[in-house]
């Protein structure tokens, strides 16, 4: 006996993240099952499938049963950017089984399914939807010579496997304690959901069972536009390009505010996060456009996911022109179902695609509000997933972070994510003779010295601008000045901010 393993071909679906979830892609002659409610997309998503594989060397059958007849099917499918009307008719037919399945005589069914499938010879076939066969086929199980459902759904799993053809049976099923001998023998079972959270939409895909091969386990959401069906994968975490303890600091990049790269020893080292945290209107969304601004002057090229304004609003000119000009990426943040990785899959497909090596995140706060309801839960696991994607890719990550500033207590994040980052800069307010003012520290360089001095910074149309250190006040951090410091003493460390 051969001790020679028996390959099996994997086929990509054209679905973006399908593959990665499905372990590789889809195993070629396999027997699958697409469930799910009314309405969470399983056409759609068997359709996308079968048109980026169908060919005329892989022709595809779709056999519609008591659901949608082929004409209504194809007049909303057709609206989809993957549908490919040239393939209608070549490399893909349509079979109306309705009236064999009116009959109630599954072998009747399965005789003409088998007889197309020899007309035909496809490599691939959809059967849809296949709940109205089991539906059909309840009750005529009478020793009238009809076939039973079970025998039905076997003989069909092994004359298609014969056939060397992968079949997909799409069907309306609602929960897991539902009999069906449908679960037992398919290879691969595909199930989708769908929930209304608020005025939002959230739909997820789950792998339940996929023989041969080690799919990704749990629940991942999906997206329908126009383009069709895309799948957000957890972001896979590789061997880290970032920051090791075991090894030496080599590059820093400038920060872009003159005096703060002073303060950072040399700047931020290369491949670090790097948390801003501050109240609101402390200077954290211009800081990180300063980030992205001193990118582009070097050569390099910047990402920004905005959560609160668009980036050409709260950065002015200069950022709106690199925009423009394609040598910052924006993601788009504007979905009301957004979950974290999916940010991280846009974020990563376009440090890609400019191969950028800065990226901001502005911020944490607002990025949490967008998010569907149900993916507030886990923010901080997701999020800490996310940026440890980010640190694979080796690209230098600055996100900011709304703090209260409450005066007696010193917090970076609500989120207790300032453990997640290398680095952190914090944001204040003091009161200075009846005014407000600035300041600004570095709190944290993981493996690197940095400066401890409070600075005052201000704000004008040339962006941040430091001062001198704030001499006699380390106690700024954890609580505001008491009146008897005396205003020579403050002014001695305001300098020129």
């Amino acid at each position: 006996m051969s001790n020679a393993k028996a390959t099996i071909h994997r086929m990509q679906t054209g679905i973006p993240g399908l593959d990665e979830v499905l372990g590789g892609g889809l195993p070629e002659f396999s027997f699958n099952v697409i469930a799910g409610p009314p309405g969470c997309g399983k056409t759609t998503l068997a359709h996308q499938m079968m048109f980026a594989l169908a060919t005329p060397e892989r022709p595809a059958l779709y056999f519609t049963v008591l659901g949608e007849s082929p004409l209504k099917m194809l007049r909303y499918q057709q609206q989809f950017e993957f549908f490919d009307n040239e393939k209608v008719n070549r490399s893909i037919h349509y079979i109306n089984l309705a009236d064999d399945m009116l009959t109630g005589d599954l072998g009747r069914v399965l005789a003409r399914i088998i007889a197309e499938v020899e007309a035909f010879a496809p490599s691939l076939v959809f059967v849809d939807s296949f709940r109205s066969v089991i539906l059909a086929g309840q009750g005529h199980d009478d020793g009238n010579g009809f076939i039973s459902l079970q025998q039905f759904v076997q003989q069909l799993g092994i004359l298609m496997t014969s056939w060397q053809a992968t079949t997909f049976l799409i069907g309306e099923y609602f929960s897991d304690s539902e009999p069906s001998p449908v679960f037992t023998v398919a290879d691969g079972l595909i199930s989708l959901q769908q929930s209304a959270q608020r005025n939002s939409m959230v739909r997820k895909l789950e792998i339940t069972k996929m023989r041969g091969q080690p799919s990704l386990p749990g629940l991942h959401t999906f997206r329908i536009d126009d383009s069709g069906v895309q799948v957000f994968a957890p972001p896979k975490v590789t061997a880290t390009t970032a920051y090791s303890p075991a090894l030496p600091i080599t590059a820093r990049l400038s920060m872009g505010v003159p005096g703060l790269d002073e303060m950072m020893c040399g700047g931020l080292p290369r491949g670090f996060s790097l948390l801003v945290a501050g109240p609101s209107g402390s200077g954290k969304s211009i800081l990180a456009g300063e980030f992205l601004v001193e990118g582009a002057r070097l050569g390099e090229t910047g990402v920004i996911a905005a959560f609160e304004q668009r980036p050409t609003q709260s950065r002015g000119r200069r950022i709106a022109e690199l925009i423009e000009s394609g040598r910052i990426g924006v993601v788009d943040t504007r979905a009301s179902t957004l979950s974290v990785d999916e940010v991280a899959t846009l974020l990563i497909a376009e440090i890609a695609r400019l191969k950028a090596t800065r990226v901001v995140i502005d911020s944490l706060s607002g990025f949490e509000l967008a998010l569907a309801p149900t993916f507030r839960e886990d923010f901080r696991e997701s999020l800490s997933r996310m940026v440890s994607a980010l640190a694979t890719t080796g690209v230098t990550v600055l996100m900011t972070s709304e703090l209260e500033d409450r005066y007696t207590e010193l917090r970076f994040s609500p989120y207790g994510t300032a453990f997640l980052t290398d680095a952190i800069i914090v944001q204040r307010y003091i009161e200075m003779e009846g005014r407000l003012r600035r300041m600004m520290a570095v709190v944290k360089i993981r493996a690197s010295n940095h400066s401890t001095e409070l600075r005052l910074f201000h704000i004008d149309d040339d962006g941040i601008k430091i001062g001198q250190p704030l001499a006699g006040y380390e106690g700024l951090l954890s609580g505001s000045p008491t009146h008897s410091q005396s205003s020579a003493q403050y002014s001695k460390g305001l300098g020129d901010g």
